[in-house]
């Protein structure tokens, strides 16, 4: 399993720990956990010019993993085309976005505007991260059609598409995360394989 965009590695490492193996993460910050269990190498590097990491060249990978890094892929299409190219015969990458009407309603909100000006919108937009406020991180605007276009031109399909929800009783647990996910709607996650004429 290659994880791209890992972070500090921790969730690669709770995955290892519960039965992945041979697993690699990537991340630029190289700021990564101290205790890493075996059967996992973090390697520093760029998810923009994956094909250049060191440590990757030659390798495979059953599954490559996306979760909520590709947004910060300055080219998508070749960071796809590249992470395509490590996939094994019968590998999927598996890539979460954040889903792109979370980003319209809050800007609409902001700037006085339209769900549907906010959505359609090409500009940059900037936000104080959920994490530490004291960070802001500015992203691309993009549309639903726009990933499968990205997908499509990086010479991969959708096998599958999920908009996951809170179950029955975490929605009983957790109103609070529910009604963000009324107004937000989450995440999308896709299971995207080579296309095979490609």
């Amino acid at each position: 399993m290659l994880d791209v965009g890992c972070g500090n590695g921790a969730k690669l490492a709770e995955l290892v720990r519960d039965g992945a193996a041979a697993s690699v993460g990537v991340d630029i910050s190289g700021n990564f956990t101290a205790a890493w269990p075996p059967g996992l190498e973090l390697i520093r590097g760029d998810l923009s010019d994956l094909d250049s990491v060191h440590g990757l060249a030659g390798r495979t990978f059953d599954r490559i993993l996306f979760l909520q890094s590709f947004g910060y892929a300055k080219d998508p299409v070749r960071t796809l085309q590249a992470a395509r190219a490590m996939l094994a015969d019968d590998g999927f990458i598996l890539l979460t976005r954040t889903q792109p009407i979370r980003y319209a309603v809050e800007r609409a909100e902001q700037n006085g505007t339209s769900l549907g000006e906010e959505y359609f919108s090409a500009g940059t937009f900037t936000y104080r991260s959920g994490w530490n406020d004291q960070i802001a991180l500015t992203k691309r605007t993009y549309t639903i059609s726009d990933l499968i276009n990205v997908f499509s031109t990086a010479g991969l399909w959708i096998e599958t598409a999920i908009e996951p929800q809170l179950s029955e009783d975490a929605r009983r647990r957790y109103p609070h995360k529910q009604a963000w996910m009324n107004k937000y709607l989450g995440i999308l996650i896709f299971k995207l394989r080579p296309h095979p004429s490609q």
